[in-house]
């Protein structure tokens, strides 16, 4: 038997291979199915089953295309209803895979469909469970993601996750490896840990959810307190989740059109596609096209894409490095933006021997930073809810990048503001965003809070 968990950082995201005597099933996938494949045909193996553990909102899966290309079965647990031919599998429900079993546990509360697969070895010894979005790692699922007005409220699925996480999981073993879905930074969740594997018995004395004492109504207060609202592509991805998508190979085929300046300009005005620059920050600064969004590839590309353009059907434009335009269109399909229409043939380069105009960002590092604090000049943090009551510049106020827009009419006329996150990225991000809705006096400080805190300026 063999079992790999194939995590990706951006997302936070962990799908799972597991083999037993050449055949293989496959947890949770990510859009992107060669992967999978190549590991299967290195194995020589066939993939015969496509495990879910619910409908993902903060990504698509790729088991529509993974099932088409291998003809495995798609399962998914009682209360799903997807649009294409799958297995609703029954609660306790076996499957059989080579030399060793997987069980549906269904465990509804994250959403109701939601179902924990249990790997029994080949001695028939319950070997691991995948939790997908019902248990995390110092955390559980968010119980908001699938109320219903007037049906269902965010406190009744706490309650029925609390049942499901009592009767179904936490009665198994001790040495039981838990393999979720996310690890920290996934909006699935909101105090996960770093660490991506554990054991059960861990998680019931480290995470709060699964404390013995805790009753139902603790419980539901403990889960549902300081949830930050859901990122607005999150309906969209369950939706494409259940009714299907775009081939995968039909979405990087477009998005990986090279265009001219001209071509590019030109489609840019006709169709209103937003021009989204994924280089390194830095590059950005030095010079980019105006009006356009930077989310650079080399952070946390594809929720923040998800959180900050939110509409899955908006045209994009890509201003990419060479050699990583298809890196940029695959990451952008995860979290379901297909609708990229090409890139830009020769970069900011090419754009500028053009002719075609070119803005920059003013940016300035930590101790010209601290110089100009003397002047009592307008500060916004940028990080999230966690890391400003952490500690921040007192005079600091506060714009959390993922509700920016919220926060714009805060930004005085003239006086150049200045834009700060934890360590440049986040603030680059801001920046750029409000330049696009007309407010250009933004200045942006170099690596950020980490910056400040290292040249000495007072924090609270």
């Amino acid at each position: 038997m063999k079992v790999e968990q194939i995590y990706t950082g951006c997302l936070s995201q962990g799908a799972y291979y597991i083999e037993s005597n050449g055949e293989v099933a496959i947890i949770d996938p990510l859009r992107e199915t060669k992967p999978y494949l190549e590991r299967a045909q290195n194995d020589n193996a066939t993939i015969k089953y496509i495990f879910e553990t619910h409908f993902h909102a903060d990504f698509v899966s790729g088991h529509v295309t993974l099932a088409e290309q291998t003809g495995a079965a798609i399962v998914y647990g009682p209360l799903a209803n997807p649009s294409f031919k799958t297995i609703i599998a029954k609660d306790g429900e076996v499957f059989k895979l080579g030399n060793v079993t997987i069980t549906a546990l269904h465990t509804p509360g994250h959403t109701m469909e939601s179902t924990t697969y249990l790997l029994k070895d080949e001695s028939g010894k319950d070997y691991a469970i995948f939790s997908g979005d019902t248990l995390f790692l110092g955390d559980v699922g968010r119980p908001d993601l699938a109320q219903k007005a007037n049906e269902m409220t965010q406190e009744d699925l706490a309650g029925i996750l609390f049942d499901s996480l009592r009767n179904k999981i936490m009665p198994l073993a001790n040495d039981v490896i838990v393999y979720p879905a996310h690890g920290a930074g996934s909006a699935c969740g909101k105090n996960m840990m770093k660490e991506t594997v554990d054991t059960l018995g861990n998680q019931k004395k480290m995470n709060y959810a699964l404390r013995e004492d805790m009753t139902r109504a603790e419980f539901i207060k403990e889960v549902t307190d300081g949830l930050a609202p859901p990122p607005l592509y999150f309906p969209m991805n369950v939706k494409m989740n259940r009714e299907g998508y775009t081939n995968f190979n039909e979405v990087v085929s477009q998005g990986t059109t090279p265009l001219n300046p001209d071509d590019f300009e030109k489609i840019a005005n006709q169709t209103g596609a937003v021009i989204l620059d994924v280089r390194h920050q830095s590059a950005f600064i030095e010079g980019h096209i105006p009006r356009s969004i930077f989310i650079g590839l080399d952070g946390g590309f594809a929720p923040w894409v998800g959180a900050l353009l939110a509409n899955v059907e908006q045209e994009i434009l890509l201003v990419v490095s060479p050699g990583r335009e298809e890196e940029a269109v695959t990451r952008l399909s995860r979290v379901g933006f297909d609708r990229t229409l090409g890139y830009l043939n020769g970069g900011i380069e090419a754009w500028q021997n053009a002719g075609k105009e070119i803005d920059t960002l003013e940016s300035v590092e930590a101790d010209v930073f601290k110089e100009k604090l003397e002047n009592n000049i307008p500060v916004f943090d940028v990080r999230n809810d966690g890391e400003f009551a952490n500690g921040r510049i007192a005079c600091a106020t506060h714009a959390p990048l993922g509700f920016l827009n919220q926060y714009v009419s805060a930004f005085p006329d003239g006086n150049k503001c200045y834009l700060y996150c934890a360590g440049g990225y986040r603030s680059v991000i801001a920046a750029s965003i409000l330049k696009g809705r007309g407010i250009h006096n933004v200045v942006n400080v170099a690596g950020g809070f980490a910056a400040i805190k290292n040249v000495g300026i007072p924090v609270s």
